[in-house]
This record gives structure tokens, C-alpha cells and sequence, in this order.
């Protein structure tokens, strides 16, 4: 197989995407049965006759699921069905207690949306409308772990677990119309409109999206067809990407693949994929069943979904403002351009840089510590920005502690991996660790005098005007004093002791 780069692979190629998302619903009970749905429980704790599958039970359906995915497809400009039902999915797996799963397939409660979503380009954004196929209301499945072997795929595992705690959790599923013409930003559009996504469920407060608890999961479907071709080449679903980070590098390394794939005249093969976090590729599944392999048939044992037009109604006129005019509202409030809005969006940070500024911080500030030393942390440990142990508050808490000379940025940036690392708040590790800014002049001029002593060469030349020199004697002092130093103020006491004015 030939080995193609990213760019040459869009010379002959282009890709249509197709996104599938995830969304586990924040119910305090299940679907079908009044099990909870709490995160984190004991193996099998949360599980009764109805979400085991046991014989004779029945589902009920969850009011408070439907009103929630009606709100979702309400959001998403859908239409809602007067009509609708659930239908039986038919397959086999063990994570799947009843062996078919309670689903929708021609009869979706919500249908024919969109999503805006602002995609980063060379001149700071574009707009790009993703159309929304259907949203429709399914259970959950288990959650499998295979021990032992390679891979911790079930193919090769010298056994494997089964939790029923998550199966028969709500969950929706918002499908795309197909998406074409994104070529080279093909990837960066399947992050946007993930993470657009995430932002617009999480305001409606139906959903906490965490992407790495699987409250939120993302399915990508992906094909390539050569430039100017009509038709649509096979497509291959990379399973259940758990980030906005590995959503981008998923497409992009199935975009190289499936390139190098007919470049070298092969054909490329219909599955499902999984994608590898530890380099980025993905990795052969199962083949990919076609819809009427599911055997899907009406649900027998539930009614019809008919939601009263009157509630629907009320339920649009309830949804809190949008994600799109927020940004727009937050961006004219904070005086930023659109390439730096685009930073904040793209980092999932625009809620926690609000949330930071309504604890007292200034917006500038806010969005420097969450764009720069926490996004840099959250890239370090993989995490996103939202999963770090700091919370707004405490993020303001350190400004004002730097707005107050207790602390520098230098230190500030020793505080907040400190909070990350459950040492405490930021007060209580400053006076711990004994943080605070040096401010007594008599020590920082002790401290002066000493690297004065020590390089005589430099201090000659500042005294012959040669100012830039004086970055080695603060230096000197700022090492002493463990970078508890305000260095402006060393260098205001350097002048005045070498009688040197700026």
C-alpha cells in the first residue's frame, strides 16, 4: 500500500463526512424502568427485570426523556414529529442484555434540522451549516471489559466483563445529513461541529457531555470519492471518539488511509473502525451491517409517541438563548476579533472564561489563564479544558491574588498546577508553600547588593547606559529569591542603588 500525506491525498480525493453523536441524557432514571442512572455505581448495582431483559418485564417510557430530546431537536431548528414510535433493533452482543435494543428507525421524534458552526480558517472563520438528519431517542447499551490479550478488543481477551449498570440509559442520537465539500477542512469541520454540539446540549442542561465519562460519544462516518465524482465511495464509521482532539486526528487519519488505500488499487472495505489515541490511526472492527440486517420492526410493548403541539410550543419558547447569540453577545462584551473568539470557542472554554469573569476576573485575564497555562496543562494530561480539577472561581481567586502582589505570574502558574493537583484552594497553597511575593525592600535590596558583587562586568556596563544589561542582575536576584520576586521592582531598586535613571 502506497504511503500518501494528508495533502496529497486531497489532490485526487475528496471526502464526505457523516457524524453521528452520542448523547446520554441526565434522567435520574432510566428509559424504560425506574433504575437510576447515577455514573460510577458498583458493577451491576443499578439493573432490574426490564434493563436485564428478564422475561415478562415491560418498559415504560421516561416523560422526561422525550421532553428532553424534543428540547434537543427544538435547539437544532428540527422539525417534531406529531407522530412517532420506538422500533426494535435486532443483534447480538453481550453488552446488549435482551439481544435487540430499543431504538427508532423510520419514525424519529425530531427530523430536518441544522447546526451553524464556526469553523477556523487562514482568515479567521467561516461559517459552515450542517444539516441535521434526525434526533432520535434510544437505550444505552452496557459497558463491556475484556482482560487480557493485545488490543482490549473482545477478539483475543482471555475473558471479558459485562457492567449492566449504563444499559437502558436515555440516550439520543443526532444524526448528520451527509456533509460534502469540506475537503481540506474536513477535519477541523467534524471537530467544530462537535464541540458546537457539546456547547449546545450542555446549555440546555439536559446532558452534563462529558466526553470522557461517554456521556457524549461521536461516531464518524467517512468516505472518499475522487474529485469531480458523483459517487459516493464506501464508507467506514470510526467508532465512539471520546474527545473534540481525537474527533479531528479520527478523520484525518482515516482521510490518509482510505487514500492510500485506492491509490494503491485496492478497495476500500466497509466496517467499522476504532481509533488508537497512542498514534492516531484507526483500527479494523466488525463489518457494517446494512439497515435491514437490524430486522427492525414497531416496538410492541410501547405506544406511540404524540406529543401535544400546545407543550411542544411551550417547551420552544423555554429554550434558553442559543450558544450563537452568546458568542456573539460575549464576544462584543469582551472586544475581541473573531480569530481569538474562534480560540476560545474551538477550546470548549467559552463557558468556564464567563463563568471566571462573573467571579470577579478581569475578561482578559480570564481568557489568557484558561487559553494559555490551563489549556497547556489540559494538552499535557489529554484531558479537555472542563474535566481540570480548577474551577472558575478558583481561577479568579488567583488572579486577584496577582492583582493584590501577593503573587506573580511565575507563581501563579505554581498555585494553579498545585489546585489541579488537590493541594488545597489557592490562599491556603500559597501560605503553605510559602509563595508570596517578596515585597520587602530590605530583602530584595540584600539580594541585590549580592548579585551586584557577583558580576561587576555587567554592572560596569549598565552604569555606562548599557540598560538592557541588567536583564543578567535581575535574573540573578529573581534565582535567589526563587522567583518570589517582583521583577519590576527589582529593577526599579537596581537603578536607584547603581544611581542609574531609565
Amino acid at each position: 500500500m502506497t504511503n500518501l500525506s494528508f495533502d496529497d491525498a486531497l489532490t485526487r480525493f475528496e471526502p464526505t463526512l457523516g457524524l453521528e453523536v452520542h448523547v446520554e441524557l441526565n434522567t435520574a432514571t432510566k428509559v424504560f424502568c425506574a433504575c437510576p442512572t447515577s455514573f460510577g455505581s458498583e458493577p451491576n448495582t443499578n439493573v432490574c427485570p426490564v434493563c436485564l431483559g428478564l422475561p415478562g418485564s415491560l418498559p415504560t417510557l421516561n416523560e422526561k426523556a422525550v421532553e428532553s430530546i424534543i428540547r434537543i431537536g427544538l435547539a437544532l431548528n428540527c422539525q417534531i414529529a406529531p407522530w412517532s414510535r420506538m422500533a426494535r433493533k435486532n443483534y447480538f452482543y453481550p453488552d446488549m442484555p435482551k439481544d435487540f435494543q430499543i431504538s427508532q428507525y423510520d419514525e424519529p421524534i425530531c427530523f430536518d434540522g441544522y447546526l451553524d458552526v464556526l469553523v477556523p480558517d487562514q482568515d479567521g472563520s467561516t461559517t459552515v451549516r450542517i444539516g441535521i438528519e434526525r434526533v432520535h431517542l434510544e437505550e444505552d447499551t452496557g459497558k463491556l471489559t475484556h482482560a487480557g490479550g493485545s488490543t482490549g478488543r473482545i477478539h483475543g481477551a482471555d475473558y471479558s466483563l459485562v457492567d449492566y449498570n449504563r444499559a437502558g440509559i436515555p440516550l439520543v442520537e443526532i444524526v448528520t445529513k451527509v456533509i460534502d465539500g469540506t475537503k481540506h477542512a474536513a477535519p477541523l469541520v467534524a471537530k467544530a461541529y462537535v464541540s458546537a454540539l457539546r456547547d449546545l446540549v450542555r446549555n440546555l442542561g439536559v446532558s452534563d457531555v462529558r466526553m470522557e465519562e461517554g456521556s457524549l460519544r461521536c461516531d464518524a462516518n467517512l468516505s472518499l470519492k475522487p474529485i469531480g465524482s458523483e459517487t459516493l465511495g464506501t464508507r467506514t464509521e470510526t467508532k465512539n471518539v471520546n474527545s473534540l482532539r481525537s474527533v479531528e486526528r479520527a478523520v484525518r487519519s482515516e482521510m490518509v488511509r482510505q487514500a492510500a488505500v485506492l491509490d494503491s488499487g485496492q478497495k476500500v472495505r466497509q466496517e467499522t473502525r476504532h481509533f488508537q489515541e497512542s498514534d492516531g490511526s484507526t483500527s479494523p472492527g466488525r463489518s457494517k451491517e446494512q439497515a435491514e440486517e437490524y430486522r427492525y420492526f414497531p416496538e410492541p410493548d410501547l405506544l406511540p409517541i404524540a406529543p401535544d403541539a400546545a407543550w411542544v410550543a411551550k417547551l420552544k419558547s423555554e429554550l434558553p438563548e442559543a450558544p450563537a447569540a452568546k458568542r456573539e453577545r460575549l464576544q462584543a462584551a469582551w472586544g475581541i476579533s473573531d480569530f481569538e473568539m474562534i480560540s476560545v470557542i474551538n477550546s470548549g472554554g467559552i463557558d468556564l472564561v464567563e463563568k471566571t469573569i462573573a467571579a470577579g476576573c478581569d475578561q482578559a485575564a480570564a481568557r489568557k489563564w484558561w487559553m494559555g497555562e490551563l489549556s497547556r496543562i489540559a494538552n499535557e494530561l489529554d484531558q479537555e479544558l472542563e474535566s481540570l480539577s480548577i474551577s472558575p472561581k478558583q481561577v479568579a481567586e488567583v488572579e486577584s491574588l496577582i492583582q493584590s502582589g501577593t503573587l506573580n505570574d511565575k507563581l501563579a502558574r505554581v498555585v494553579i498546577a498545585a489546585v489541579i493537583n488537590g493541594e488545597g484552594s489557592p490562599a491556603e497553597i500559597v501560605a503553605n508553600q510559602n509563595l508570596a511575593v517578596v515585597s520587602d525592600d530590605t530583602a530584595l535590596l540584600a539580594a541585590i547588593d549580592v548579585a551586584i558583587t557577583q558580576s561587576p562586568d555587567v554592572v560596569a556596563k549598565i552604569k555606562e547606559g548599557k540598560l538592557q544589561a541588567a536583564g543578567a542582575v535581575i535574573g540573578a536576584v529573581m534565582k535567589a529569591t526563587k522567583g518570589q520576586a517582583d521583577a519590576a521592582k527589582v529593577r526599579q531598586l537596581l537603578f536607584e542603588r547603581l544611581g542609574v535613571s531609565e
